[in-house]
């Protein structure tokens, strides 16, 4: 983040994410407040439960990952505003600690969720979410209900696009692998296919067979996907359904071409 706000001048660059359970709230607060001081108004921060097989593997998953996250965002806040904080909650623990410079301009907190409580949490204390990918229309009209009306909303999707959608979906296949495992259930249980979506992945042999075996018209549904005019399309579903911000997750063997490809669609 700090090399793209360094590069430019007008951009906003919007971090996604900060697991909770990796970083103390202090040193979370310092960074942040660090760029936002060099950077004023141009700092987005997501702060998230993280990948849980990445956390358990790390043996850092908390037994409540939802009051984890809650004292997280209100240590973090209070440090960046400038106050005096002292917390002795579960997760987190400041001793009477303050920022010596905190930044004029507070970044806006995202929180970085999936699931229903998650979400209703985000809604009380964040500003806005981030939202992983897959976000279809109808996953993100589910976390909506959750968050409710305010605050910003950041959908990420896989994306892949060529003249030939037929090509644009083989590039874009290998990045949905990981969607048929259990912690993407919220973004499935929405579609319309989520049964034979589910019936598909327990008779898979693998990821890789799952991911090859996706018909083509949920590949289309999962993914910002195929030609620059349909993807200009499903990125505008998207804004319409209250995304305020679409990124897009190049998919392919060669990141550079895929960039260059994703251009087209601006």
């Amino acid at each position: 983040a700090a090399a793209v706000l360094a590069a430019t001048e007008r951009i906003v660059v919007g971090i996604g994410i900060l697991p909770a359970a990796a970083r103390a709230a202090a040193f979370t607060a310092m960074e942040l407040g660090t760029l936002a001081e060099l950077f004023p108004g141009r700092v987005h921060a997501g702060i998230g439960h993280g990948m849980p097989h990445w956390m358990r593997g790390l043996r850092i998953w908390p037994a409540s990952p939802l009051t984890l996250l809650e004292e997280q965002f209100d240590a973090v806040r209070s440090l960046l505003s400038g106050a005096e904080t002292a917390r002795d909650g579960r997760y987190v623990a400041v001793d009477s600690l303050r920022l010596e410079t905190p930044p004029a301009v507070v970044p806006p907190l995202l929180a970085g969720v999936r699931g229903p409580r998650s979400l209703e949490l985000a809604g009380r204390i964040a500003d806005g979410a981030v939202l992983a990918e897959p976000v279809t229309p109808e996953y993100l009209a589910a976390a909506r209900e959750h968050l409710g009306t305010s605050g910003r909303v950041v959908a990420y999707n896989v994306a892949a696009v060529d003249d030939d959608a037929s090509a644009a979906r083989h590039l874009v296949r290998p990045g949905l692998e990981w969607i048929g495992e259990p912690e993407w259930a919220p973004h499935i249980d929405p579609l319309p296919f989520a049964a034979e979506f589910r019936a598909l992945r327990e008779r898979s042999a693998d990821r890789a067979a799952f991911v090859r075996d996706l018909p083509d018209e949920w590949v289309d549904q999962l993914a910002v996907v195929g030609t620059p005019s349909s993807a200009r399309a499903r990125i505008a579903e998207l804004h319409a359904g209250g995304a305020a911000s679409v990124v897009l997750m190049p998919s392919g063997p060669d990141a550079s071409a895929a960039l260059d490809q994703l251009a087209r669609v601006l």
